[in-house]
C-alpha cells in the first residue's frame, strides 16, 4: 500500500474511532494542534496556487477534514463533561481568548461564530454556487472556441484535447464545490449546537455530580466551553477562507498574491492621493492629538513615496520598451526577409469577403465554422479519409458576398450569395413560381432564386428547396473536398492510416509494408479509389486485398481494381437501390475489345494508343447514351468488363468528370440492371 494511500484511510478510521472510543487528554492537544495545522496547510495552498485545478481534490478534502473536526469536538464534549479535563490546547484558549473575564471570552466566541456563519460560509455558499452555475452554462461556448480555434489552425488536435479536458475537470471541480460547501455551514451549525450542550451539561455535572457552587461551575465549565469552541471554529475558519479563496479566484493561472498586490499597488496617481489624504487627517483633523499626528504622517508619507517610486519603475519601462522597439525595428531593416513562411501552403482555403464575415463570427451568431468542423467528420465517415484543416480568411480584394475555395494555394471554385436571403430551388415539380433573384447553385449550377426572410415559408409550403446562406458555402466546400480529396491525401496521411490499423491487425500490416508494397504505392491506389468516390474506410479490406495480390503484381492500377472487386457490397450500395430497378448504359465488345489491343505496357505504366478519330466516335457515342440517361434523371454509369474498366475510365476522364464506369465484378448479384443503350461505333 502506498504511504498516501495509508494516511488517508488512517485518517478517516481515527476520525470513526473518536466518535466511539474516548481519548486521553495530551491525546486530544496533539489531535487539536495537527487540526490545526493541516487548516494552515490548506488556506495557504489555496491561497498561492497558481491553477484553481491545482487543488482539484478540494471538495473531498473538505468532506474529511469536516469529519475529523467533528469527531475531535465529540472527543472533546466527552471530556469536559466527563471529568471537566479536555485538555491544556482547549484551556488555554479559553483563558487567553477571554483575558481572565468570562463577558469578553463569550463575546469574542460569539463574534467569531457569525463571522464564521453569516460572512464567510455564506459568502462562500453563494459564490460556489453561482460559479457553478455559469462554469455549466459557459460550456457549450468554450467548446465551440475550442472547435473554432482546431478548425482554424490555431491549436493541435492534442492542445484541443487537453483544453477540452480542462474544462471537463473545471465543471466537475466548480459543481463538486457548490455541494461542499454545505458541509462547511452544517460543520459551524453542529459545531454552535456542541457549545450549547457543553456549556449547559457542564454546569450540570459541575453542581449536581461533582458538588461545585452554580458559580463555579459556571466559571470552570464556560472557560472549557469556549476554549473548545474556539479550537473547533478556528480551524473551521480557515477552510472556509480556503473555500472562499478558491471559488473567487478571477484568474485562473495566476499567483493571487502577485495579482492582488499588482492591482493594488500599480497607479501612482492612487497612492499619491491617499497619501495625502492621510497626511491630511493628521495634520488637520484632532486625530493629531496624543502623538497619532506621527502615524497618520508615516503612513501617509509611506504611500506617496511607494507611489514614487512605481512611477520611476514605469518611466525605466517605457524607455526599455522603447529602446527595444528601435532595435526590433533595425534588427527588421537589417536583416534578409525569412521567406520559409512565405512557401507553406494550405491544403484547402476558404476566402471570402467581408458581407459574409458574419457568418464566420461566432460573436455574431455564425455557425459557419461549426459547419466546417462537421464537413471533416461527414467526409471522414462517407470516405474515410481525414480531410486537412480549413483555412478561413476574409479578403477584402473581393466582392462583399463572394467567396472563393482554393486547393493548395489555387483557386478551383467560386460562389456568391446574398447575406439576409435564401436560395430557394425547384425540385422539378413545382409549376408555381416564385418571384426572387434568379441564380445558380454553386455545387452543382443548378437554376435557383434568391428570396427574402418572408418569401420563405410561402415556398417551402409550395415546394421548393429553400436553403440558407451557411449551407450552400457548407455543401459547396463538401463537394469541392470531394473532388479533390485524392490529391489531398498525403503519404503522411496514408502513414497515419496504416499506423491506425496496425494497432488491432499487426500481421497484417508486418506483412504488407515495407514488404510487398511501400507507403507511396499504396497511397496510389488509396487515391485511386477516392477519385472516383470509392470509401477508403474499411482499411483492413483493402490491405488484405493489397496483400493478397502484390505478391504477384506491382501495378497499383491493377490492384486497384482487385480492391474495388472486393469491395463490391460497398459499391453497389453507394450506386444501387435495393429491391429497384437501375438505369445503365453497357460498352459494346468490340469497342472493349479495341481498347484492350491498343494498350501498350511500360515500366511507368500502362496507356493507350487508340487512333484519334476512333477515339472521338466512342466519346460521342458516349455523349449521346449519357443524355439518355439524363433524360430520364437517372446517373450517368456505364457498365463495362472488369479487365477494361480502368481503361476506359481513363479514356473518359478528361471529358465527363461525373461518368461512372463499373465493372460487373464490382455489383453484387442481387442488384436488377436495366441497360439502355450501347456505347458502340457505327462502322458505316
Amino acid at each position: 500500500m502506498k504511504k498516501a494511500d495509508l494516511f488517508v484511510g488512517l485518517y478517516l478510521l481515527a476520525a470513526v474511532i473518536f466518535f466511539i472510543i474516548p481519548i486521553p487528554s495530551i491525546l486530544l492537544d496533539v489531535l487539536i494542534t495537527f487540526n490545526l495545522m493541516i487548516a494552515l496547510v490548506i488556506l495557504f495552498n489555496a491561497l498561492y496556487a497558481e491553477n484553481t485545478l491545482d487543488m482539484s481534490s478540494f471538495p473531498t478534502i473538505l468532506l474529511f477534514t469536516t469529519i475529523f473536526r467533528i469527531s475531535l469536538n465529540v472527543s472533546s464534549t466527552r471530556l469536559i463533561l466527563a471529568n471537566g479535563n479536555p485538555g491544556v490546547v482547549v484551556q488555554t484558549f479559553g483563558n487567553f481568548v477571554g483575558g481572565g473575564s468570562l463577558v469578553i471570552g463569550a463575546i469574542i466566541f460569539i463574534v467569531l461564530v457569525i463571522v464564521q456563519m453569516i460572512v464567510i460560509n455564506k459568502g462562500s455558499e453563494r459564490v460556489s454556487e453561482v460559479t457553478a452555475r455559469f462554469t455549466l452554462d459557459a460550456m457549450p461556448g468554450k467548446q465551440m472556441a475550442i472547435d473554432a480555434d482546431l478548425n482554424t489552425g490555431a491549436i493541435t488536435d492534442r492542445e484541443a484535447m487537453e483544453r477540452r479536458e480542462q474544462i471537463q475537470q473545471e465543471s466537475a471541480f466548480f459543481g463538486s464545490m457548490d455541494g461542499a460547501t454545505k458541509y462547511v455551514k452544517g460543520d459551524a451549525t453542529a459545531g454552535l449546537i456542541i457549545t450549547a450542550i457543553n456549556l449547559i451539561g457542564g454546569i450540570i455535572t459541575g453542581v449536581a455530580m461533582q458538588g461545585l457552587e452554580l458559580s463555579e461551575a459556571l466559571n470552570r465549565y464556560t472557560i472549557l466551553t469556549i476554549g473548545d469552541g474556539l479550537v473547533s471554529q478556528i480551524p473551521s475558519m480557515l477552510i472556509s477562507l480556503s473555500t472562499g479563496i478558491l471559488v473567487t479566484k478571477a484568474a485562473k493561472s495566476s499567483n493571487i498574491g502577485d495579482i492582488m498586490l499588482g492591482q493594488l499597488f500599480r497607479i501612482p496617481k492612487v497612492l499619491y492621493m491617499v497619501g495625502g489624504t492621510l497626511c491630511f487627517l493628521g495634520v488637520f483633523t484632532p486625530l493629531r492629538s496624543e502623538g497619532r499626528i506621527l502615524v497618520y504622517l508615516a503612513m501617509g508619507l509611506g504611500m506617496i513615496v511607494v507611489g514614487r517610486l512605481i512611477a520611476h519603475t514605469e518611466e525605466i519601462e517605457a524607455i526599455e520598451d522603447e529602446v527595444h522597439e528601435e532595435e526590433v525595428q533595425a534588427d527588421e531593416i537589417r536583416r534578409h526577409e525569412n521567406v520559409n513562411a512565405l512557401l507553406q501552403v494550405d491544403p484547402i482555403e476558404l476566402e471570402f469577403g467581408y458581407g459574409i464575415i458574419p457568418l464566420a463570427d461566432v460573436n455574431q451568431g455564425g455557425d459557419l465554422l461549426d459547419r466546417v468542423v462537421m464537413i471533416r467528420r461527414q467526409i471522414a465517415l462517407e470516405l474515410g479519409a481525414v480531410v486537412p484543416i480549413i483555412r478561413l480568411r476574409d479578403n477584402i480584394q473581393l466582392n462583399p458576398n463572394q467567396y472563393i475555395i482554393k486547393i493548395k494555394g489555387i483557386q478551383v471554385s467560386e460562389g456568391e450569395i446574398l447575406f439576409d436571403h435564401y436560395m430557394a430551388m425547384n425540385p422539378g415539380y413545382v409549376e408555381e413560381e416564385i418571384t426572387g433573384i434568379p441564380t445558380f447553385e454553386p455545387s452543382f449550377h443548378l437554376p435557383a432564386i434568391w428570396i427574402t426572410e418572408a418569401q420563405r415559408e410561402r415556398a417551402e409550403s409550395m415546394g421548393y428547396t429553400v436553403v440558407d446562406p451557411p449551407s450552400i458555402i457548407a455543401t459547396h466546400l463538401t463537394e469541392i473536398i470531394k473532388g479533390h480529396l485524392d490529391e489531398l491525401l498525403t503519404r503522411q496521411d496514408v502513414q497515419n492510416l496504416i499506423n491506425n490499423v496496425k494497432e488491432n491487425n499487426t500481421t497484417l500490416i508486418d506483412e504488407l509494408v515495407p514488404k510487398l508494397l511501400g507507403v507511396g504505392e499504396i497511397q496510389k491506389v488509396l487515391q485511386s479509389l477516392l477519385s472516383e468516390g470509392i470509401s477508403i474506410r474499411d482499411l483492413v479490406t483493402i490491405f488484405e486485398t493489397l496483400a493478397d495480390y502484390a505478391a504477384s503484381t506491382r501495378d497499383t492500377d491493377i490492384l486497384t481494381e482487385y480492391v474495388r472487386q472486393r469491395l463490391k457490397r460497398a459499391i453497389s450500395n453507394t450506386y444501387f437501390t435495393d429491391g429497384e430497378m437501375t438505369t445503365v448504359v453497357t460498352l459494346d465488345p468490340k469497342i472493349e475489345q479495341d481498347i484492350m489491343n491498343s494498350v501498350k505496357q511500360t515500366e511507368q505504366g500502362a496507356y493507350i494508343t487508340l487512333d484519334p478519330a476512333q477515339t472521338k466516335k466512342i466519346l460521342n457515342s458516349v455523349e449521346t447514351e449519357l443524355k439518355k440517361l439524363e433524360a430520364q434523371g437517372k446517373a450517368p454509369i456505364i457498365i463495362t468488363s472488369p479487365i477494361v474498366r480502368m481503361y476506359f475510365k481513363k479514356l473518359t476522364n478528361d471529358y465527363f468528370k461525373d461518368l461512372i464506369v463499373i465493372s460487373y465484378n464490382e455489383i453484387e448479384s442481387d442488384v436488377e440492371l436495366q441497360s439502355i443503350g450501347v456505347v458502340t461505333i457505327n462502322d458505316n
